[in-house]
């Protein structure tokens, strides 16, 4: 199936397109909150401080969540979820009050659109066509992460950074007020069976640790190469490396989508050897080159990861599987954002582009011995 005809599915082109505008509310958040904490305090720190609480609840409420609508179903869950994240971005930009508070009820509420979308594309489609939709979403999110911050960048460089977070989360509303319209093609909420013991499966654990393996990736790469470009004095050239690395992404994810062949781990092995530029680069075309390999395949990882979880993963609790999934990559990053600095700080972007690598390389013995 292609992807025209993927949306001309009953209701699948509305659900996806709602799902992907709340995304890029979703993706421009963490930067939002920092935004607009700074400009109100004058403080990096505490903004700091507030977009890391607005992470940790981020991490730890999403799967609860998601357990809520995989039970009650998403169009009952929604809505309340989204008044109360509404609120909390009204709470943040008033005023005064403690902004940590604010930072971690904004975090809490953030409704995770890219799992309740994946949930509908395989309530919708046979096996055979999953893989499509899959790599769609994989560009949706691809598009969401370059739109978003480039959004609310503009925003604060137009001089109304407190309007950033009414930003993102106006798109979150919208989105997913748009998302909870479309019921027929919603999933039945479904109490019990046995999807919840499957998410402790060792399949599916490895499954996370992939994820997480990635959020490393993820978060040490833009760390290393800022500090690559800054160590040469080309620092112009960051910016057309990241864009290198996202055009990658998004054509690997199309053209799989278009063939969807292949396995998890021939995946992992391609990703553990594109990685090798980034180890040996000298020069910004070497890391250019290490950064197309890898961007290009990693969606092709995601999209495989995707398909393997609806075979592990009962659908009365495959919303909290893909959130399980997302917590799984955003602590990796977390992790990974800090681990890289410390390295850069001692050893230069070698070292934070090291860090990159080896994720590549756990990600590939993850999928050989715990697959």
């Amino acid at each position: 199936m292609r992807y025209v005809e993927l949306l001309r599915l009953p209701g699948a082109a509305a659900f996806f397109a709602a799902a992907s505008i709340g995304r890029v509310g979703i993706a421009s958040s963490g930067l939002a909150v920092v935004l607009a904490v700074r400009y109100g305090t004058g403080s990096y720190a505490t903004a700091g401080l507030v977009a890391g609480c607005f992470a940790a609840a981020e991490a730890v409420a999403g799967p609860q969540t998601a357990r809520l609508i995989d039970r009650h179903g998403q169009t009952r869950v929604l809505p309340a979820l989204l008044l109360a994240h509404a609120t909390a971005v009204a709470f943040l930009v008033a005023p005064g009050g403690p902004r940590w508070m604010a930072g971690l009820l904004l975090g809490a509420t953030v409704p995770q659109l890219g799992a309740l979308s994946g949930a509908r594309w395989v309530a919708l489609l046979e096996p055979p066509d999953r893989a499509v939709a899959f790599a769609l979403e994989s560009q949706a999110n691809a598009v969401a992460f370059l739109v978003g911050p480039v959004m609310v960048s503009a925003v604060a460089a137009a001089g109304r950074p407190v309007l950033c977070p009414v930003l993102a989360g106006g798109l979150i509303v919208a989105g997913g007020l748009w998302l909870a319209a479309q019921r027929k093609t919603a999933p039945a909420g479904m109490r019990g069976g046995p999807g919840r013991s499957a998410l402790l499966s060792r399949a599916f654990l490895a499954m996370a640790g992939v994820n997480a393996a990635l959020g490393v990736f993820f978060g040490a790469v833009p760390v290393a190469v800022t500090a690559f470009t800054a160590e040469r004095h080309i620092e112009y050239a960051a910016a057309a490396l990241f864009a290198v690395s996202s055009g990658a992404g998004l054509l690997g994810g199309w053209l799989y989508g278009r063939w969807p062949r292949g396995r998890l781990a021939t995946a992992a092995v391609a990703l553990c050897a594109g990685s090798v530029p980034l180890v040996l680069a000298g020069g910004p075309l070497l890391l250019a080159a290490g950064l197309v390999l890898t961007g290009a395949v990693i969606p092709v990882i995601l999209v495989l990861g995707n398909v393997l979880v609806v075979r592990i993963v009962d659908r009365a609790a495959l919303t909290q599987a893909y959130t399980w999934l997302n917590t799984a990559a955003a602590t990796g990053s977390a992790a990974a954002v800090s681990a890289a600095g410390w390295a850069i700080d001692r050893g230069g972007s070698h070292d934070g582009l090291l860090i990159a690598a080896g994720a590549t390389v756990v990600v590939a013995l993850i999928v050989g011995f715990g697959g």
